[in-house]
């Protein structure tokens, strides 16, 4: 659990939707993880945990920096199912631990095996698409008290990993969609970089 979040509760911070710049950008490594670096991290946290759609997972380009940080929350909650299959390393241990913000993530390996399914983003409501993924993946990471993170993750956060992962390079995961989604949420993702473009002119 982030200290931040132990004390005053740190405010939401605005989600840019398609056609913010910063979606789309290669955002920069963190150097050093300053009293800013912490505070955007809880902030994040409480972003993804209080928009009208709950998130798993948020980077910091969603809110307009492009720096590589994100942050995730995985864990099941108390009332749903066990699961089927034996966690992963990673699950096992960073479960716990959310929400866990993530300095630097970067894949360093992928399995061969990989699992599709539907994916949406807290930047692009409203849109969903079918997404192939590897299954699995190996996590190297620092957290926000410089602790080295290197684990093989699988299942839910395997997923969510890959798609904040992305965000830090630009890349969203309607681009990974089939290309007969990608047509079919077109003209809302133009209506929606039309209003963020709007938005943007105001400031």
């Amino acid at each position: 659990m982030l200290d931040f979040l132990k004390s005053a509760r740190p405010r939401r911070l605005r989600i840019v939707r398609n056609g913010h710049p910063a979606l789309r950008q290669k955002s920069s490594p963190i150097k050093e993880v300053t009293a800013e670096v912490r505070r955007l991290a809880a902030r994040m946290v409480v972003t993804m945990q209080e928009n009208d759609v709950v998130g798993v997972g948020l980077a910091a380009p969603q809110v307009g920096v492009n720096v590589r940080l994100i942050v995730v929350d995985t864990s099941p909650d108390e009332d749903s199912p066990p699961p089927t299959e034996p966690l992963s390393p990673g699950e096992a241990s960073l479960n716990p631990r959310m929400p866990l913000a993530l300095v630097n993530p970067e894949i360093t390996w992928v399995s061969p095996e990989t699992s599709c399914c539907g994916e949406g983003c807290l930047s692009l409501p409203g849109v969903r698409g079918e997404v192939t993924r590897p299954a699995r993946v190996r996590l190297n990471a620092t957290t926000l008290d410089g602790e080295a993170i290197d684990v093989e993750c699988g299942g839910l956060l395997a997923r969510c990993l890959q798609h904040e992962i992305d965000h830090l390079d630009g890349v969203l995961f309607i681009d990974r969609a089939p290309d007969e989604q990608q047509k079919a949420a077109a003209p809302l993702l133009k209506r929606m970089e039309k209003n963020e473009l709007k938005q943007l002119a105001k400031r």
